[in-house]
């Protein structure tokens, strides 16, 4: 058992949340159970995952992608409605971090996706703080057979835009909506970059620069950080961690 507000604080400490400028607020988006006992944790808090959390008995729900979008319409009806009432009704507290998530050296959507890929950070590139990194595979591989890797580790299967002829050895990547790094990572050389989502002129950048894309899914690229926090402070804490992957073909 851990106190809402210790866990928050050691959130918030680990994961220098105060250092990101970020669409929407990090840390406790929705207050619940003053302790908590049992973790439920998740990439997005729809409805059908804060369901899952009120199945398993959570006292907190912690995910990537939260509440409380800049932009978004404030008022607490229909969907907003949907989704906030049984966390209100089940005092249920809901943790969410975002670019504190991508960022993090060892809990982070980007390091844990190297990880699942096999590629060893070499560093990070982008605008501060840096999100995106770069690294190497332990053996060149051709574009089809690196496809075909992204393929097997994420279930999902990549849209591949061809830079060329060249084997990849040196990958550039960012989970996510990061397609916008692409020319970042032209620019350090690499081989290849990676990032969950694609827009129509990535396509055309990638060809011009000589790099290969993988467009490898917002959500399977970013369904490692989350579980891997959530495994950390069940260790930490002596708490309950479960894990619910609710499957997204974006």
């Amino acid at each position: 058992m851990v106190r809402r507000d210790e866990l928050l604080a050691y959130l918030d400490g680990l994961l220098d949340a105060g250092r990101f400028r970020d669409y929407a607020p990090n840390g406790l988006q929705v207050e619940g159970a003053a302790t908590v006992t049992k973790l439920v944790s998740g990439v997005t808090a729809s409805r059908a995952l804060v369901e899952a959390a009120v199945t398993a008995g959570a006292d907190a729900l912690l995910v990537h992608h939260g509440y409380f979008w800049q932009g978004e319409d404030p008022r607490v009806v229909g969907m907003k409605k949907a989704r906030l009432a049984p966390l209100l009704v089940h005092d249920i507290n809901l943790f969410a971090y975002h670019l504190p998530l991508d960022a993090h050296d060892l809990y982070g959507n980007n390091v844990q996706l190297a990880a699942q890929l096999g590629i060893t950070v070499s560093g990070r590139f982008g605008p501060e703080p840096a999100l995106a990194m770069h690294g190497e595979l332990a053996a060149p591989l051709s574009t089809d057979a690196f496809a075909r890797h992204i393929e097997r580790t994420l279930h999902r299967s990549p849209l591949c835009v061809s830079g060329g002829e060249h084997v990849i050895r040196r990958v550039g990547w960012c989970t996510g909506a990061a397609q916008k790094y692409l020319e970042a990572a032209a620019a350090l050389g690499l081989d290849a970059y990676i990032s969950g989502e694609i827009s129509e002129h990535t396509v055309h950048a990638a060809r011009e620069m000589g790099i290969h894309f993988f467009a490898a899914g917002h959500h399977a690229t970013e369904r490692y950080g989350v579980a891997a926090l959530g495994r950390h402070l069940a260790q930490r804490y002596g708490i309950e961690h479960l894990h619910i992957d609710l499957d997204n073909p974006v």
